[in-house]
């Protein structure tokens, strides 16, 4: 069987995120660690990449080696199957391609952020040697609180009795991630984020899990989150 489940969810933001762009280019005075903009609309987004890694890295750790980071290509079968491998000649182990697919997130609420204020805000800290007492401060530029982001990602229908494993691993990690963050920082209160309107649309072929099981399943994540807007 072959085919392809579109997934679509909301992603907002809880508390100010970073996800760093280039600033190589940036003039005196200017922020020194920018958020990464879409280059058509110069918004905030979220890439891919970033989604993928850090879903990646939490399953990982959550079902593999007792939370202790190993390298990609130690991971389990159903994490590789989901997020792909490189392979690896040592044990004759053949390059995967990925089943999740991932697109870049865009903001989906800029005018009304727009009234409000703005889309993103400068957060000022300062670092201060425990020894000397020399500060060094920086500004890092946030995505600020209440942004919310389009998710879409792809899920390619390759095994039928492996496909409902798969979407409580997706689920899984995102439910993980509700508990985590996204981006950097995150230990200092950065990236706290929350997913919600989960709908999946089956785009080709036909899916041999019952769709609105699969689509139930995702909706858990909605209860996972430890921060919200009103807190």
């Amino acid at each position: 069987m072959y085919g392809k489940i579109l997934i679509q969810c909301k992603l907002t933001v809880l508390s100010g995120m970073h996800i760093g762009g280039s600033s190589a280019f940036s003039a005196i005075g200017a922020v020194d660690s920018p958020v990464v903009r879409d280059s058509l609309t110069g918004e905030p987004m979220i890439p891919g990449s970033s989604l993928k890694g850090k879903m990646r890295t939490l399953l990982a750790k959550a079902l593999a080696n007792n939370y202790i980071t190993r390298e990609c290509n130690q991971d389990p079968v159903e994490i590789k199957r989901l997020f792909g491998s490189a392979g690896d000649n040592r044990i004759k182990e053949d390059p995967k391609a990925a089943r999740l697919q991932f697109a870049d997130a865009f903001l989906a609420n800029a005018a009304k952020l727009d009234k409000r204020g703005s889309l993103t805000e400068v957060k000022f800290e300062n670092t201060i040697s425990r020894m000397t007492a020399v500060a060094n401060p920086r500004q890092i530029e946030r995505v600020v609180r209440g942004s919310e982001f389009t998710i879409k990602m792809v899920y390619d229908m390759e095994v039928a009795e492996e496909i409902r494993a798969d979407f409580e691993n997706i689920a899984r990690a995102l439910k993980l991630m509700s508990m985590d963050y996204l981006g950097g920082h995150g230990t200092r209160g950065y990236g706290k984020v929350g997913f919600t309107g989960f709908k999946l649309t089956v785009k080709s072929g036909a899916c041999e899990q019952n769709v609105t099981v699969l689509e139930d399943i995702l909706k858990e994540v909605e209860q996972y989150g430890v921060f919200s807007l009103q807190a």
